[in-house]
Parts: C-alpha cells; structure tokens; sequence
C-alpha cells in the first residue's frame, strides 16, 4: 500500500522560516561576540568629474592621526584602525556589532590620473581624495573646417 503525503505549502514555508530565523539568529549573535576580532573594510563611493576622480570612504570613530593615505606603483592605499574604546564595562555590553580593529582598501589607479596634485580631506567621519586627471587626458573640442566643394 503506497501512502501519499499531502504538500502543504503554508506549513512547509513556515518551517523553513523558522529554521532560516534560527540559522540567522545563530550567525549574527556568534558575529556580534566576536565583532571586534574580524576584518572589515569601509564603504567607499568612487565618482568622476570632467577634472578629477573622487573616492569619499566612511571612516566614523577614526582618529585622522591612525589614517595612512599613500600612492605606490598606481595605486592608492587606505589604512587605519578603529580602536575599540572600553568606556563601558564588557559586561554591560548588550550587542556589539560595529567592527573594529585594522582595515586596509586598495584602488587601482588609472594612467589619466595626475599622482603629484592628489588632495585628500577627513571631516565628519568622512575620508575625500580627489584624484585630478592629466590634462592630456581631459576632453577638449576640436574645431572642424568645412570648405567649399568644388561641382
């Protein structure tokens, strides 16, 4: 005798549910006690203008004396550190998600790039390098003359 199971799609998606919450809930609370020994890397937004390159990187919390901004072989390098500050005790700690410790980022940087006017600004947790292009390498217009043709 063959017995038939019966698909019941609202019973099987709500034990899926219930294992992938558990399955989240497990990864996020073994990730938020051990934040601070992971790596991390800023977001960055890189953007072009007509004159320049600019990458803008979130830095909160990082003091501009542990940031190191460098141009070697065509490429820039963003290293820092953000230090965790124990002025709470560990134990009153609920959740701990922010990361922390030492971070580095490396952009690739193109041949249009002019490496000897390169400016970088920290404000307000935010890291800004501006990248201007070689001159040779901007756009510019050239004038066409049209002449008369000869019938």
């Amino acid at each position: 005798m063959n017995s038939t199971n019966r698909c019941n799609p609202n019973r099987d998606f709500s034990g899926l549910q219930e294992h992938l919450n558990r399955l989240f809930e497990g990864g996020f609370s073994r990730r938020a006690e051990n934040s601070n020994l992971t790596t991390w890397a800023p977001a960055v937004d890189i953007y072009e203008t007509e004159n320049e390159l600019v990458i803008k990187a979130d830095l909160p919390e990082i003091n501009e004396k542990e940031l190191d901004v460098r141009i070697e072989n065509n490429m820039l390098s963003i290293r820092g550190e953000r230090k965790f500050e124990q002025k709470v005790a560990e134990g009153n700690y609920l959740r701990t998600e922010r990361t922390y410790g030492s971070f580095s980022r490396s952009f690739s940087l193109p041949n249009t790039v002019n490496t000897e006017n390169i400016k970088a600004d920290y404000k307000n947790g935010v890291l800004t390098v501006e990248l201007p292009k070689r001159a040779e390498s901007k756009p510019r217009q050239v004038k066409v003359n049209v002449t008369g043709s000869n019938n």
